[in-house]
């Protein structure tokens, strides 16, 4: 029996997929990228889930397209189009529209379309061992899944244009001091320093946490007045919260809160 191309478990308020085509370098198929955009749906609407964890299984995160398949032709012009937007680029709009944290876990390399499923994610914790480029270059292609929108506020606009213009593949302390990752770890301590940062994270006020992450996103396309009204709006429900009231009495009686997400 083959396995499914990606996987998929719940660790206590943390919700695990991994992308599990490991001999093909955790390259796309029709399944994974339908899978995929499934366990974002399946984890947007638990109400136990409050973050998400996404890695790969192997020694790659994500090597993008099956370049196999581009050498064999088997996308090309409108089948090409009808695969990024009926089915990629559904997981892009998929993550904009989760108010939960993404965390992308990259144990291993991330090329082309891996590494812009990689930044697409709110957060990155990266193995040591980990190489990253926006590789489409050398394809003769453009970056077809976000990198060209979101390298750029990341890591600036001449880096990024320097990364997409070169194809330049950089390691993981690299991507950490331009900024593209947020933090690197020994590559056994990944998955467990993943966990403990997503587990930090889930142990936080989550309609909080839901509401901070629109927020900051809300406000890089917004103006300063926009912002504050819409700020304003938000705390004022969440003033209402039974977590701001169990975080509130929690710390005058010197205790660790515990939250419901109501």
């Amino acid at each position: 029996m083959n396995e499914p191309h990606v996987l998929y478990e719940v660790k206590g308020h943390i919700a695990v997929i991994t992308l599990n085509r490991p001999k093909a370098k955790n390259a796309f198929s029709p399944e994974m990228i339908r899978l995929w955009r499934e366990y974002l749906e399946k984890a947007k609407t638990d109400d136990n889930v409050r973050v998400i964890v996404v890695t790969g299984n192997g020694d790659t995160f994500c090597s993008g397209g099956d370049i196999r398949d581009m050498a064999e032709g088997k996308l090309k012009s409108w089948d090409m189009k009808r695969f990024l937007w009926d089915g990629v680029h559904r997981i892009v709009l998929t993550l904009e529209d989760l108010d939960k944290p993404v965390i992308a876990a990259i144990n291993g390399a991330a090329m082309g379309a891996g590494m812009d499923m990689a930044i697409m994610c709110d957060l990155r914790v990266c193995s040591d061992r980990a190489k990253l480029a926006e590789s489409y270059i050398m394809m003769g292609l453009v970056p077809g899944d976000g990198g060209a929108y979101f390298l750029p506020r990341l890591a600036g606009l001449s880096k990024a244009l320097e990364l997409l213009f070169t194809g330049d593949v950089i390691n993981a302390e690299e991507a950490l001091r331009l900024g593209i990752v947020n933090r690197v770890v020994a590559h056994d301590r990944l998955m467990s320093e993943t966990m403990d940062l997503a587990g930090k994270i889930a142990a936080r006020p989550p309609l909080a946490i839901r509401m901070t992450k629109r927020a900051i996103y809300q406000g890089l396309t917004s103006s300063l007045r926009s912002h504050l009204d819409y700020i304003s709006s938000q705390i004022s429900l969440l003033s209402e919260t039974k977590d701001h009231q169990e975080a509130a009495l929690a710390f005058l009686e010197k205790r660790k809160p515990e939250f419901e997400g109501k």
